[in-house]
């Protein structure tokens, strides 16, 4: 397993997944029992923690969000994940910025993972740099 090319994967199904509103495409690449924590107080149990996470989340959103996820970073079998997105829970934008450390099993699916973000009501574009090839 290529824990960079599985990284990638992660990035990628979320980045395509989170506009989608398809939760499936995401919930697909978490190990049956691994934990995705949306912060330190709120761990989602498995994939049926994660699918519902999504699924609420999706659930608020009334247009699709516009997202932007950085390279990741790999070091052994975790990468960091940055990423910027704007939401619209209940049609109004909400900007949020953050950073997912992903741990992947020997299968090179999500063991556990952590979310890290800020939010600010209203729409902030990224700013340039890391994102600056990553536009949607």
């Amino acid at each position: 397993m290529d824990v960079r090319d599985a990284a990638q994967r992660w990035a990628d199904a979320w980045a395509t997944g989170w506009p989608a509103q398809d939760g499936e495409r995401i919930v697909e690449l978490q190990a049956e029992q691994g934990d995705h924590w949306a912060s330190m107080f709120r761990p989602c149990r498995g994939r049926v923690g994660l699918r519902a996470y999504v699924e609420e989340c999706f659930g608020e959103e009334a247009r699709p969000a516009e997202v932007w996820f950085g390279v990741p970073r790999v070091d052994g079998d975790t990468a960091t994940v940055e990423y910027w997105a704007i939401t619209y829970p209940y049609d109004q934008p909400v900007t949020l910025s953050g950073c997912t450390v992903v741990r992947f099993d020997a299968d090179g699916l999500v063991a556990e993972s952590r979310d890290y973000s800020h939010a600010k009501e209203g729409s902030f574009p990224p700013p340039t740099g890391l994102f600056a090839d990553r536009q949607p």
